[in-house]
């Protein structure tokens, strides 16, 4: 919001409540074009990708992909 604004607009409570904060998300994702979706969804998937490399290297738990099983790893030497 700009400071410069003469107007205040009101705060819209509703939206301060995890449902609210959700139904907002999901307003403004579906006002979105085609193409910046995929360009998110491949950013969030490179995150993940990132992430889970992070864990393993770390030997700190993950979930599989692939199983969705919990993987309980631990660096070489470790007690």
């Amino acid at each position: 919001m700009n400071p410069n604004d003469s107007e205040r607009r009101e705060i819209d409570w509703e939206a301060c409540t995890f449902e609210g904060a959700e139904r907002e998300q999901l307003r403004v994702w579906s006002r979105l074009p085609l193409r910046q979706k995929l360009l998110a969804l491949e950013g969030m998937c490179d995150l993940a990708s990132k992430s889970l490399e992070w864990r393993r290297s770390r030997g700190l738990p993950y979930i599989d992909p692939a199983t969705g099983q919990l993987v309980k790893e631990r660096l070489p030497g470790a007690s």
